[in-house]
This record gives structure tokens, sequence and C-alpha cells, in this order.
């Protein structure tokens, strides 16, 4: 897994949360008991969580001692878990399980997924929103930039950290596990002040396990130069003179039978 910076992660902590908040709405329970937010992060989609329901029994799990330490810090009313979702058991079932921005994490979905469903009460749901790989382009320039000579052996299975599939994946997963599936994509224009922005974007997510091989700050530095170098071209400057990045996001709501 790769390392977590809560403090570089929060720069962009509206454009982050915009997805959470839509999960969270599409979600029709009114009043669940047990809510559990998987991958919670520094807290801010348990925020989103507590705000639309003040009286659920509200934990955040998370792999990250800094992103659950800054989750602590940020005033939000919740149990705060530093666990590996992978091997965590949650005890009873929760009405809610929530996953923002969490499952793209993990390699054996095909074994997660149902688990995490197994963790629903009868009648609740489990709610994901997955980046999509191919996103943005600028996902594509981090990836042929890492296959340049400089960095290859350094990054050699970088790109492994991150697990997207298809749709239809999750809907074969889930569909004869579930009542219902809820399945939707949205494309949102996270707008940037600068093209450097969309670098630092990505420096807090999807470029961590690129930048986790390089031990040296110049080298990193220099990974990003060019990386930078690479994808500014597909992101043409507004006439306002900022930068909006187009960015996919697939969401799923998966509800569990009743009784």
């Amino acid at each position: 897994m790769p390392s977590w910076n809560p403090e570089q992660y929060l720069k962009f902590d509206a454009e982050r949360t915009r997805a959470a908040r839509d999960l969270c709405a599409r979600i029709p329970t009114e009043a669940p008991g047990r809510v559990l937010d998987l991958g919670c992060g520094p807290g801010n989609s348990t925020r989103v969580l507590r705000e639309r329901w003040p009286g659920a029994a509200l934990t955040g799990l998370d792999s990250s001692p800094e992103m659950i330490a800054r989750a602590r810090a940020s005033g939000t009313d919740a149990d705060w878990v530093l666990a590996d979702a992978a091997g965590y058991d949650p005890g009873p079932p929760c009405d809610v399980v929530f996953a923002n921005a969490m499952v793209q994490w993990l390699p054996d979905q095909e074994r997660d997924l149902p688990r995490f469903l197994d963790w629903v009460a009868p009648g609740g749901c489990l709610a994901v929103q997955i980046p999509a790989r191919e996103g943005t382009r600028l996902r594509a320039a981090i990836e042929a930039v890492a296959r340049r000579a400089r960095w290859r052996a350094a990054m050699a299975g970088a790109g492994d950290s991150l697990h997207s599939r298809d749709p239809r994946f999750y809907y074969d997963l889930l569909a004869p596990r579930t009542a219902r599936v809820d399945l939707w994509e949205s494309i949102y224009y996270h707008v940037m002040a600068s093209h450097e922005a969309l670098v630092e974007w990505y420096e807090g997510t999807g470029m961590r396990p690129y930048l986790d091989c390089l031990a040296d700050p110049a080298d990193r530095d220099a990974f990003k130069a060019e990386v930078l170098a690479a994808g500014r071209k597909d992101y043409p400057v507004a006439a306002d003179g900022r930068v909006p990045m187009p960015f996919r996001r697939l969401f799923f709501v998966a509800w569990k039978q009743l009784g």
C-alpha cells in the first residue's frame, strides 16, 4: 500500500468530498442504526455521513496511521479504527457500509466485496465509489513516464497497486447476492488553479505508489516534472486561466434482501 499524507490529500478537500456527498445522497436509508465508513481517510467522507445521519453509531476505518490520526483530530463524532479492511470484522451487522475511493486499492475484490456485503444487515446497503483508473489522461501520462528508461526499474509494478474493473464485473459479482444493484458513472470537471495543481491532485492519491518507489526527494521532483510536461498538453487552459480536469468515477449501491 502507498504511504499517505493527509494534508496533501486535503488540499483538494472539496473536490474529493463531492463524490462522497453524491454517493451518500443516493442511499435512501433514513435512520440507520450502524454505519461503517471503509477507507475513511482523514475523515472527510465520515463527516458527510455524520451530517446525513446524526443519530447513527458511526465508525471510520482506515489502514493508514496518518489518516486515522488526522480523522481523530477532525472533530467528527465517530469511532475511529486503525485496521486493514481485508481482515476486519465489524461485529453486529451494519445498516450502511460505505466505501468512497477505497475499493480500487484492494487486489482481491472478488473476495472482499462479498465480505463487505456480508457485513450489511437485511434491508441495508453497500455503497461504493471507485475512481476509474483511466479516468483522466494524466493517469496515462503517469504510467507512460514510469515506463521511461530512467524510472522503469525503480517503478516496476507500481501501477499494480490500483485495481479498477469494468462496471459489468461489479454488477455480476453483486447482483446474485442482493435484491437490487444501482450502478452509474459520473464525470466531474474539477477546476484546477494551474497545470501544476493537476500533479498535486495525483500526488495525494494515485501517484503515491510511484513516488514511494523513489527515496530521493530530488528524484520525486524530477518524476513529477516529467509527468507535468507529458500531461499538460491534454488539459487546455480555460478563458479565466484555470484548468478543468475531467475525472470519471463509478458508483454502485447494492441492497440486501429483507428477511
